[in-house]
């Protein structure tokens, strides 16, 4: 298959959703690092509009683009390794360097930690520990990178170690049984499955070794990514059954919703209607996918002047933009303003400060791998100088 723009198009508004949500967890009743003083019950209803779905289809466009990165390596290995380069670096320097401000907030806010930021960073957040119940150091949003990075690297140790029939075979039978509707009825059945084999649930964790319940369903979307890159059949079928996942979607959701509005605060659900409540989420979130995906292709496949850079934008965005959404809403807890001027103001900084992150950290060579962009390379007239020299 040739370049899909669709895809691009829908990663990049999953990435720009995400800083989104990430803002109104600031508003929101549930955890986060940072919390305004005027928290909101009903945020969390628009919220769950995409709570189900947002996280799996970042990790279908993964897939999908990991498909298209091997098809230019050399082999499994030469795959592994260039990924390798590719995530770690951003990781660990995020850990080291852009993650720390937020356990600082969230430790001053929330757990009347008093030192200051420099005597946290260099005395408190390198103990490999925890610190008022917070595990330090910490890599917080950046656990997508990790994840990422594993299941890359499973993958690759899977087809160097599978003959290329064997995985040929596997992903002919996973096509058989993704053909025609069952490309939405399979996915969600197994999605029913995992919230029953969980019930009452089990909390994502994002911690690597615990999350067992999360790796199986988005080590599972990174792998239908994969697989979707080189079939024509799949994408048949999506093209095909779409507007039934968009209706199976607002169906799930409505029921989220309904759900949501109703028990907003105490009392809890009853476990019946808890279990309701995970199976509306089940088809919400495969029935939208499949949508995205339908939709991206029939209105989004084809390309614009600012794709390229957008496209190239989205992982440095990715990497601060929680880091700045912490620091700022850190800040307005003590400006006493209302809720509407610190969402305004969390947007504009939070855009701002992103695209400042990524237009300063693309011009300066030895930061480019740090932050997710490939290094520079030389221009002709550089080599063909130190070929004479």
């Amino acid at each position: 298959m040739g370049r899909h723009y669709g895809m691009d198009w829908l990663r990049i508004a999953a990435f720009g959703l995400l800083i989104f949500y990430h803002i109104a967890l600031v508003f929101v009743t549930w955890p986060y690092h940072a919390k305004t003083a005027h928290p909101i019950d009903w945020v969390s209803v628009p919220m769950q509009a995409v709570n189900a779905w947002r996280l799996p289809v970042l990790f279908v466009v993964s897939g999908y683009a990991s498909r298209a990165i091997l098809a230019g390596c050399a082999g499994a290995g030469d795959f592994a390794w260039g990924r390798t380069k590719r995530l770690i670096p951003p990781l660990l320097f995020g850990i080291a360097v852009i993650v720390p401000p937020q356990s600082w907030v969230e430790l001053s806010t929330q757990h009347r930690y008093a030192a200051g930021f420099w005597h946290f960073w260099v005395h408190d957040y390198f103990r490999f520990g925890k610190l008022s119940g917070i595990v330090l150091p910490a890599w917080n949003h950046l656990w997508f990178v990790l994840y990422l990075w594993i299941y890359t690297c499973a993958l690759a140790v899977g087809l160097a170690v599978l003959p290329r029939r064997a995985s040929g075979f596997a992903g002919k039978m996973v096509e058989h049984g993704l053909a025609g509707p069952l490309v939405l009825i399979v996915p969600i059945a197994l999605l029913i499955a995992q919230v029953a084999w969980t019930f009452p649930g089990a909390r994502e964790t994002h911690a690597l070794i615990d999350d067992g319940p999360v790796h199986r369903v988005y080590a599972a979307m990174f792998l239908f990514g994969f697989l979707l890159r080189g079939s024509e059949r799949i994408w048949r079928s999506i093209r095909r059954w779409w507007p039934v996942g968009l209706v199976l979607g607002l169906i799930g959701y409505g029921v989220v919703a309904a759900l949501e509005i109703s028990y907003m605060g105490p009392p809890r659900m009853s476990r019946d209607l808890w279990f309701a409540f995970g199976v509306a989420r089940a088809v919400q979130s495969w029935g939208s996918i499949i949508a995205l995906l339908g939709i991206a292709d029939r209105w989004f496949n084809h390309d614009h002047p600012v794709r390229a850079m957008l496209n190239e934008a989205v992982f440095p965005f990715y990497l601060i933009h929680q880091t700045i959404i912490v620091v700022v809403a850190g800040v307005l807890l003590r400006a006493n303003i209302g809720p509407l001027a610190e969402f305004v103001v969390l947007v504009a900084a939070t855009v701002a400060g992103c695209w400042a992150f990524y237009r300063l950290g693309r011009e300066i060579g030895w930061l480019r791998p740090l932050i997710g962009l490939r290094g520079r390379r030389a221009s002709p007239a550089r080599t063909g100088a130190g070929a004479k020299s």
